[in-house]
């Protein structure tokens, strides 16, 4: 079982294409999986709402492998930019911080929640932000979008959620 993950920079709006790429031209036994995380949210077009997804973190991949030096050198093999992060060395995300990011998730898409205010209070009804109330920073009811933090190398990054207020209490 593959444990290590690692986040891999590309060029934003083309984490899709390279992702494919990378599951394609890299074997195996070096790449368990690359992971674009994506999240449901609203949008109103003729007269509608509908259903859309959107990269969660826009020019970032996660690549899950136990062989992080010869993934280094299957990345070489894509032309497109692709770089390894990590701060002054490439190590891998924290457990916790994968598993922070995939409670979310299902098939690493983060669906859209549904709640409700209460005085000043949200309370998320049904969707994968249910019991973590908490964890929202802020809310844009007009867009039907919650902002939560995520922690990835002990640093907190503000990323939106698809959250729909279907109705307000004082």
């Amino acid at each position: 079982m593959y444990e290590n993950w690692y986040v891999l920079q590309v060029m934003t709006g083309q984490e899709e294409r390279i992702a494919n790429k990378c599951e394609t031209m890299i074997s195996k036994s070096i790449l368990n999986e690359c992971v674009v995380i994506h999240y449901e949210y609203m949008k109103k077009y003729h007269g509608r709402w509908h259903k859309e997804k959107k990269v969660m973190f826009p020019g970032y991949l996660f690549v899950v492998t136990d062989h992080l030096d010869d993934l280094f050198i299957q990345l070489k093999r894509i032309p497109e930019f692709t770089k390894l992060i990590g701060k002054d060395d490439i190590y891998p995300i924290y457990k916790e911080e994968v598993l922070h990011l995939l409670k979310y998730s299902e098939e690493h898409l983060i669906k859209m929640s549904k709640g409700i205010i209460e005085g000043d209070h949200i309370i998320v009804e049904s969707g994968p932000l249910k019991g973590y109330e908490g964890f929202i920073k802020k809310i844009d009811r007009h867009k039907r979008l919650a902002f939560i933090d995520v922690e990835l190398f002990n640093t907190v990054t503000t990323v939106k959620v698809g959250l729909e207020i279907v109705s307000k209490f004082s």
